[in-house]
């Protein structure tokens, strides 16, 4: 389904009003997962015996659990971030809009990803220049290795 846009190039109403509940609920949604995980961080550390001796693997275990938190935060950190953007876009006018191509972002792709910047077509063309790129520059390392080692 696609929204129409009026003669001055402005997302109609509904489309408006829709993305903008959409993006804040994921929003408030976010925002709920980082406060449970930082409790839950700050509940375990409360709770674990700080006078206790871990061996190496419990120690590294530990480390480890805290750094994939701390990814997992991080990420949600990201995608605020972009939510933000979204937001301020929407403002704009210019949310639900492909940066590449100008046409509107579908809303069955709006509702999976809402701070999506590309529509599905230049999203894909933009993943596959990118792939060529890596592949390149990969040959490019095992050419140059190829001749370090015949030098």
């Amino acid at each position: 389904m696609k929204a129409n846009k009026d003669p001055g190039g402005q997302m109609n109403r509904d489309r408006y009003a829709e993305l903008r509940r959409i993006l804040e609920e994921r929003r408030r949604e976010i925002m709920s997962e980082v406060h449970t995980k930082i409790r839950d961080v700050r509940t375990e550390a409360a709770n674990s015996p700080a006078h206790g001796v871990l061996d190496a693997a419990e120690t590294s275990e530990s480390d480890i659990q805290d750094d994939i938190e701390f990814a997992l935060i991080q990420m949600k950190a990201e995608t605020l971030n972009k939510i933000e953007e979204a937001l301020r876009r929407l403002e704009e006018g210019t949310c639900g809009y492909c940066f590449e191509c100008g046409e509107e972002i579908t809303e069955k792709r709006l509702r999976a990803l809402p701070f999506a910047v590309r529509c599905k077509d230049c999203e894909e063309a933009r993943e596959l220049a990118q792939q060529r790129e890596r592949m390149i520059a990969q040959r490019r390392g095992a050419a140059s290795l190829f001749v370090d080692m015949q030098g």
